[in-house]
């Protein structure tokens, strides 16, 4: 136990060894191909970096240390912080009425639609991979989504009176004709005890299909590169060996696009989490501004942020750990 402990370690040092040499000349790991591939991918985010370095880095040590402090407003002379240890957290953990119920839905709900997305973005792309007429049409509708969720159409959801009146209405409808097909389904099933907890679970996505169309257009392109970067031939040699297309999705297509459920499960979660109707960051917004009755506390927002943080990078930690021992990688 102790020598595959030894083995792991001296494996992973090696590895960060190897990752610095692909950015000093005079090595013999400089001149490879994947260490130039790391070069420029470098260069591709060097902006990010250059600019997180500079206006997030100094925001970010400011909010944590504004957690751990009872932070004073001033008029004209800014703030003060008086250090309180946890009280920050204390509060948002154990005094806030609302503030572990948020985070809980809020998680609860993220699970459910991560997974939904994910299914339905690669759904969409494997049809969207197919040759058709109209192909082009179809993923230029199936990318509007992202246009429209970029600030505008959640603006005109938020602030359209015609929007606003046409919601009304339909509420107003379904609740003088007393037929709500969806929430009738609901209870007969239920009622059956058949299965009663993922009949919730599948009705809770029926209800948020919206949501999850609109954040499916970044996963689909994702997994759609994946899919046309396939060689041609790996199909022609299944079909010569008699493989079904249903075999050849599993055999081939599957394992060859999987690495990328990585990638669009991490960019799933964060997206969810910055939604503009997340409660968790609504209540983070009411705290810190002094909205609904409370008084503006910095502090207690800061240590909000950084609960709601955390949550956010362990569901990224179990998505990494479950897809990356789910999936298979190819060179």
């Amino acid at each position: 136990m102790k020598k595959e402990g030894r083995i792991h370690r001296d494996h992973w040092y090696s590895g960060i060894t190897e990752a610095f040499q692909m950015y000093i000349p005079g090595n013999r790991i400089y001149q490879t191909m994947p260490a130039k591939r790391a070069r420029i991918g470098t260069l591709f985010i060097l902006p990010f970096i250059i600019g997180f370095i500079l206006f997030m880095v100094r925001p970010l040590i400011e909010s944590f240390s504004m957690s751990l402090c009872e932070v004073k407003l001033q008029a004209g002379a800014g703030y003060t912080k008086t250090w309180n240890n946890f009280a920050n957290y204390n509060y948002a953990l154990k005094v806030d009425a609302n503030f572990n119920q948020y985070l809980l839905d809020e998680a609860g709900r993220m699970a459910i639609n991560v997974v939904a997305t994910l299914v339905m973005s690669f759904v969409i792309a494997v049809i969207l991979n197919q040759d058709f007429k109209g192909r082009t049409f179809c993923r230029v509708i199936f990318f509007l989504p992202v246009i429209l969720s970029s600030g505008v159409l959640p603006g005109i959801e938020s602030s359209n009176e015609f929007f606003n009146l046409m919601s009304d209405v339909s509420k107003a409808a379904t609740e003088e004709s007393g037929v709500n097909l969806s929430a009738s389904l609901q209870s007969l099933l239920s009622v059956s005890g058949v299965a009663s907890d993922v009949f919730d679970v599948i009705f809770q996505m029926i209800d948020s299909i919206y949501d999850i169309v609109m954040a499916s257009g970044i996963q689909i392109i994702v997994l759609l590169s994946g899919l046309q970067s396939i060689s041609p031939s790996l199909y022609e040699a299944a079909d010569v060996e008699g493989c079904s297309g249903w075999e050849a999705f599993w055999k081939i297509t599957f394992p060859m696009v999987s690495p990328l459920l990585l990638v669009n499960c991490i960019y799933t979660i964060i997206d969810f989490f910055m939604k503009n109707d997340n409660r968790v960051i609504e209540c983070i917004n009411e705290t810190m501004y002094g909205m609904n009755a409370k008084k503006m506390d910095f502090g207690a927002a800061s240590a909000m942020s950084w609960l709601y943080f955390a949550v956010a990078l362990v569901f990224i930690g179990i998505g990494a750990f479950i897809i990356t021992r789910a999936v298979k990688s190819y060179e």
